[in-house]
């Protein structure tokens, strides 16, 4: 073989591993629940807790499932498994939470967002861990955005009145202090989280202050800073301050926390809280601008 032909044949062979690496490369979107669960833990196509699998929600869509009971830190091993997995390497995630996910996911960036990931293949098992692509590794994940459907990372006060089984350790996790105190808010390894408020609330949500989807208000689903809960509203309710849409500090100067925008707020109190199987309330807005941005 001529020295021309064995540099070609060299060539060729270090274009076809380019070109399978770069066909390796997928994005995937994951679905993180909260409260209650339902899914199968480590089985990323179970999606009980969401809706029918059927149901257009991303590209390459997987259910991060957990068991929505214990506590954030017991249970926080199964998302960095779901985080290894697919958003290491050549690969890259779409995340959208709901309730406690959000919770679950700000606690998963603050504490390990910069921490050294061996990158994965994308192969889980059935316990959900993938083996190791290459035996590299890289700081923190890939990770495109987080779209949270009614976050709880501010906590909830149907958990400080009691409303919810005072013994179930996640409970105690969601109390409002409890929840604001977790975990800096504002280190998201640079992660966007694009928070979607509910606002369709009922008589027995009174307890939950300003605007609220039944189950978590609008300081919690907006991103509202502080060590506390507070009082936000729609602009057409005269007695409470605005919460505002993007980034921008609400009406009354409480600013959101960093890396933290109101891509939605129930201006018409149409959407509760609850998907009820069937990708319903503020999980179907949310799963509805997943199916339009991502790809």
């Amino acid at each position: 073989m001529s020295r021309f032909t064995r540099i070609f044949v060299t060539l060729f062979v270090l274009s076809l591993a380019a070109a399978s690496g770069l066909a390796s490369a997928a994005n995937y979107t994951l679905w993180i629940n909260g409260r209650t669960g339902g899914g199968v833990v480590g089985n990323y196509n179970s999606f009980t807790y969401w809706g029918p699998s059927t149901t257009a929600a991303g590209v390459n869509k997987k259910s991060v499932n957990w068991d929505g009971y214990n506590s954030i830190s017991s249970q926080n091993g199964k998302i960095r498994d779901a985080l290894d997995c697919f958003c290491t390497g050549t690969n890259w995630c779409y995340v959208a939470t709901h309730s406690a996910g959000d919770l679950m996911m700000g606690y998963t960036l603050a504490n390990y967002g910069s921490s050294a990931r061996l990158k994965k293949n994308a192969t889980p098992n059935s316990a959900g861990v993938c083996g190791n692509s290459d035996g590299s590794s890289q700081t923190g994940w890939n990770i495109k955005w987080v779209r949270a459907a009614s976050g709880a990372g501010g906590g909830s006060e149907l958990s400080d009145a009691g409303s919810w089984t005072t013994t179930e350790p996640l409970v105690k996790d969601l109390k409002t202090t409890t929840a604001r105190a977790m975990y800096n808010h504002n280190a998201t390894a640079n992660v966007w989280f694009y928070m979607y408020a509910g606002a369709k609330g009922t008589a027995y949500s009174g307890i939950l202050p300003g605007q609220d989807d039944e189950a978590v208000a609008y300081h919690s689903t907006g991103g509202v800073s502080g060590s506390s809960g507070g009082s936000w509203c729609n602009p057409s309710d005269w007695f409470c301050n605005d919460l505002t849409l993007g980034t921008a500090a609400n009406e009354g100067g409480r600013t959101k926390w960093s890396y933290h925008s109101v891509s939605f707020r129930d201006d018409n109190e149409a959407y509760n809280h609850y998907a009820n199987g069937n990708w319903g309330g503020i999980v179907g807005v949310v799963r509805n601008a997943v199916v339009n941005s991502a790809y």
